[in-house]
């Protein structure tokens, strides 16, 4: 009876750990303050003071022709943006400080898209925001 239960409480943690590790494509791993990120299956948006590391985040394409459109800014530090959407990661767009991004990606095909933002450094002040038309 007590080996019983104690096979029945393992399963159950592993399921417990494998149910709430994220499953996605590409982790994300970052530090931030002051931030502010907002995420569903056809925007994203990340706002902070400061900010390092890895963010990444699966959108939707419902309809063909799809549209991605993204800005983006920061005042201190560089960062890269990747996007896949076909199975490889490709980079969208760099940015450093002082600079503002503001265009669109067109053509894409129904389906999903990861987009991955990555810094070498730490940003300071900056906004990112995608959105699916």
């Amino acid at each position: 009876m007590k080996k019983t239960r104690t096979i029945t409480l393992f399963l159950i943690l592993v399921i417990s750990v494998l149910a709430f590790t994220g499953c996605g494509k590409y982790p994300s791993s970052w530090s931030a303050t002051m931030c502010v990120h907002s995420s569903t299956s056809s925007s994203n948006y990340l706002s902070f003071s400061t900010f390092s590391g890895t963010e990444a985040d699966k959108l939707k394409v419902k309809e063909e022709p799809g549209t991605l459109c993204y800005s983006a800014k920061i005042e201190k530090g560089s960062a890269t943006v990747y996007v896949d959407y076909d199975g490889t990661k490709k980079e969208l767009f760099s940015i450093k400080g002082g600079e503002e991004v503001n265009s669109k990606l067109e053509n894409l095909k129904e389906g999903e898209i990861y987009v991955i933002l990555e810094t070498s450094e730490k940003c300071e002040e900056g906004k990112f925001e995608f959105e699916i038309k």
